[in-house]
C-alpha cells in the first residue's frame, strides 16, 4: 500500500476505507472516529464537514471563516490519540485527548487538545476543546 494513500487520520487504513465516508455524509460511529474524521478534513481542507460536525450549541457566527482560516495557514503532519474516554456506539458523551503536529510558515507545531464530543440526535458532534500547553 502506498503511503499517499494513507488516511491522514493516522488510522492505518487507506482514506477510502476510513474517514471518506464520515466526510461523504455517513455519521462517525464513534467519539473517536468522528475527531479522527475531522482531523483529515483539516488536512483536506473540509470547511463544510468540520462546520456541520460542530455541535449546533457551539456554531459561532464566524466559525465557517475560521475554520477556513485555520486550514489555508497550517498543514497538519501527524496525529496521535491520546486517551479516549466513553464515546462508544452507545454513549452520549465522550472526550478524546490527542496531539496533532503541524507546519505553520516552514515551522514545526504541535496541538494538544482534550475535547469533548456529544451525541446530536443520532450522530456524535465536536463540542469544543481544552488546548493544552506543552
Amino acid at each position: 500500500m502506498k503511503e499517499a494513500n494513507l488516511c491522514p487520520c493516522g488510522s492505518g487504513k487507506t482514506y477510502e476505507q476510513c474517514c471518506e465516508s464520515y466526510h461523504k455524509n455517513s455519521n462517525a460511529p464513534t467519539a473517536e472516529a468522528l475527531m479522527r474524521s475531522r482531523y483529515a478534513a483539516f488536512v483536506f481542507g473540509l470547511v463544510e464537514y468540520l462546520f456541520e460536525t460542530t455541535h449546533p450549541s457551539h456554531r459561532t457566527k464566524n466559525l465557517s471563516e475560521e475554520i477556513a482560516f485555520t486550514c489555508k495557514r497550517l498543514a497538519w503532519t501527524k496525529l496521535d490519540v491520546v486517551e479516549v474516554w466513553q464515546g462508544g456506539e452507545n454513549d452520549k458523551v465522550g472526550k478524546v485527548s490527542f496531539r496533532a503536529s503541524f507546519m505553520q510558515d516552514g515551522r514545526e507545531g504541535l496541538h494538544v487538545e482534550h475535547s469533548r464530543f456529544k451525541r446530536f440526535g443520532k450522530a456524535w458532534m465536536y463540542v469544543d476543546g481544552e488546548v493544552k500547553d506543552e
